[in-house]
């Protein structure tokens, strides 16, 4: 991928990042939203979707880094697990998906229902195993598990700031931004590379035709 695709991947997912960041504002903070327009105050409302916004842009830079470890995880993993690799990460997987119940709901202290927790991880774990077949379906099976790596163990990591802090609404606006990106991404980045590769290819067809 070179430099121009990269900063086009950048922008976009910024993009993404902040629109979610949003949008989800509306119903996660509608409290907040109603108190500046009753009466209606331009100004705190133009400061409070500047700052949703900016919230959404923090969280796609958050999305794009962990993808970016996401990407050097799996080649490591690969040169280090080989054969082995996928089935580590099914275990990843499963281990995060009980941390996601477990944890949470022991810091709760039982204040918040077990079955809110449970649906919560596996609400994460259907969501990314539709991207990961999505994904599957656009290149080829063996991406499957990788992708719902990225999307249950990746985004969940990305994730831990949102669950520490107090109350489910800052949870809800960073996960939204977190799964739109990552799934953006993840999406997309075959295209980019293919796109990329079907250029060096021309170029090298061409200078060899010069050459001829």
């Amino acid at each position: 991928m070179n430099s121009r695709k990269w900063v086009g991947l950048f922008l976009k997912t910024l993009l993404i990042g902040a629109a979610a960041g949003l949008i989800t504002s509306f119903f996660v903070k509608t409290e907040s939203y109603a108190k500046i327009l009753n009466p209606i105050d331009f100004m705190e409302l133009s400061g409070l979707v500047i700052f949703f916004i900016g919230l959404g842009l923090v969280f796609s830079v958050i999305s794009q880094t962990g993808f970016f470890a996401y990407l050097f995880i799996n080649q490591f993993g690969l040169g280090l697990f080989r054969t082995f690799w996928p089935t580590v990460q099914v275990l990843l997987i499963a281990f995060v998906v009980f941390d996601l119940i477990y944890f949470p709901y022991n810091a709760s202290d039982g204040d918040v229902s077990l079955f809110l927790y449970i649906l919560m991880a596996a609400g994460i774990l259907a969501y990314g195993w539709l991207i990961a077949k999505l994904k599957a379906r656009a290149t080829n099976q063996r991406a499957f598990i990788p992708a719902l790596f990225l999307m249950v163990v990746i985004t969940s990591v990305e994730w831990v700031p949102g669950l520490r802090t107090s109350g489910s609404d800052y949870a809800w606006l960073m996960i939204i931004p977190l799964l739109a990106c990552n799934t953006y991404q993840l999406l997309v980045l075959h295209k980019i590379t293919k796109s990329a590769e079907d250029a060096k290819k021309d170029n090298q067809a061409q200078t060899s035709t010069v050459k001829s």
